[in-house]
């Protein structure tokens, strides 16, 4: 995981740029707060923490798939957790120095939504040892077989 700007060929190829009017009249409130503004939502609240559903999750803003079904894992967190994205190139990587700690932010490569978080070494089973802690807003959840 690279903390510099990481998006790669296939989303530099067709990159989503609108007005933050644009993003206002397309996307809820909640979504614009999270997606846009870097917000989170209450953990235990999100549509998606505690679905065990096949399936593609994809960016609600743009509709890039950024994470499947077979990477989410129950942390307990309150928010959807996954130990890695589809490929690294559908998410990037910002140091995030907000609240008084030291976090990676996730960002999706294709609009630069917000998505979370990702952490690591927490000790979790999983072949990553990272918890990608996601917001449900920032995602919509494609019902269907993963590979």
């Amino acid at each position: 995981m690279d903390t510099e700007q990481n998006s790669a060929s296939y989303l530099r190829q067709d990159p989503v740029h609108k007005s933050d009017d644009q993003w206002r009249r397309e996307l809820t409130a909640a979504e614009y707060a999270v997606l846009r503004q870097a917000g989170t939502e209450r953990p235990f609240s999100g549509e998606y923490w505690d679905s065990h559903t096949q399936g593609m999750y994809q960016c609600r803003a743009c509709g890039a798939e950024l994470f499947t079904s077979n990477a989410k894992f129950d942390s307990h967190c309150g928010w959807p957790s996954f130990f890695a994205p589809l490929a690294e190139d559908r998410v990037r990587y910002i140091k995030d120095r907000a609240m008084g700690m030291e976090r990676i932010e996730v960002r999706c490569a294709k609009c630069d939504s917000h998505l979370g978080h990702v952490f690591e070494g927490e000790g979790y089973d999983t072949p990553t040892d990272q918890r990608y802690c996601i917001n449900s807003v920032s995602m919509k959840l494609v019902p269907g077989e993963t590979a």
